[in-house]
């Protein structure tokens, strides 16, 4: 049976405990209010910019673009966004499972899979399993930039380009709210036109200035930089507020304990103080024998 300073110790341990989780969720708070202004300000010009440019290339008369050719499905590309810090709750381990079961879906269907890995926790996460990574971008989690969004593009307008890969898929956590991600598996390139035949949509007829040309060339590597760019952000928001859920939820467990220690505390204590009374009148009624 645990002691009285046993038990006090444990008291003063989960305490400390309950402080650094407190402290880390207000810090969370504070970064997460910063990520989800940016967030919220890039989401209407990322969705307007891929909708004008899906709407541009349902419109254009033969490849204007190398990023919207569509070929046929052999090499796939899968750019998994992660966090480079843990204590998130399952922010991490939800998209990487995600990503797992569609890499494992598209093996099956045939189709050679190569990935790349943004966040720490995504790189480890598949070193562990001896699965190759073609690319691994660390170190950029709370200190998104664009700058980011367009070496990670670079690279993947690289390659789309040079035909080494035929499909980019995107995977990463879409901030619904503080509480919820939603996770998301889009297809990044080639750049899906929009034809008349799809419902809700209309096809115009523009009229390009200086050129069709300059204008695809200026505008779709453009997009596939903010459309990363908009990823980042999202799950920048997303890790935020799913730490300070978790960091919430940890001190609030603290906390229990400490009431459940207290009351055993005390209980403990009543009863070394019953056996002190006990062993007093028993020497007292000896003494009167």
């Amino acid at each position: 049976m645990a002691t009285l300073r046993d038990i006090k110790r444990r008291i003063k341990a989960v305490q400390s405990t309950s402080k650094i989780t407190k402290a880390m969720k207000m810090v969370a708070a504070s970064k997460f209010r910063r990520a989800q202004q940016r967030m919220f300000e890039m989401r209407p010009y990322a969705d307007r910019m891929n909708t004008i440019l899906t709407n541009l290339a349902g419109s254009a008369e033969g490849e204007v673009h190398p990023l919207l050719a569509v070929r046929p499905r052999r090499n796939v590309e899968v750019l998994v966004l992660t966090s480079d810090r843990g204590l998130c709750g399952a922010f991490n381990a939800n998209i990487l499972k995600a990503a797992m079961n569609h890499v494992d879906e598209l093996r099956a269907d045939g189709f050679e899979v190569r990935i790349s890995a943004v966040g720490r926790k995504a790189v480890d996460f598949f070193k562990r399993r001896s699965i190759e990574q073609r690319r691994a971008w660390t170190g950029i989690s709370g200190k998104i930039s664009y700058y980011n969004a367009q070496e990670i593009a670079g690279e993947i307008i690289e390659n789309y380009s040079n035909e080494e890969v035929d499909e980019v898929i995107l995977v990463y956590n879409e901030f619904k709210s503080v509480v919820a991600q939603r996770v998301v598996i889009a297809r990044l390139l080639p750049l899906a036109p929009i034809t008349a035949a799809e419902e809700s949509q209309q096809v115009y007829n523009f009229i390009y200035e200086p050129s069709m040309k300059e204008i695809f060339n200026s505008l779709v590597p453009k997009n596939v930089e903010i459309q990363i760019y908009r990823a980042l952000l999202e799950s920048q928001a997303s890790e935020e507020a799913a730490r300070m859920s978790a960091m919430e939820n940890a001190t609030q467990a603290a906390n229990d304990m400490i009431g459940s220690l207290t009351l055993q505390f005390n209980k403990a204590r009543q009863a070394s103080i019953t056996k002190e009374l006990m062993d007093i009148v028993g020497g007292v009624e000896a003494l009167k024998g």
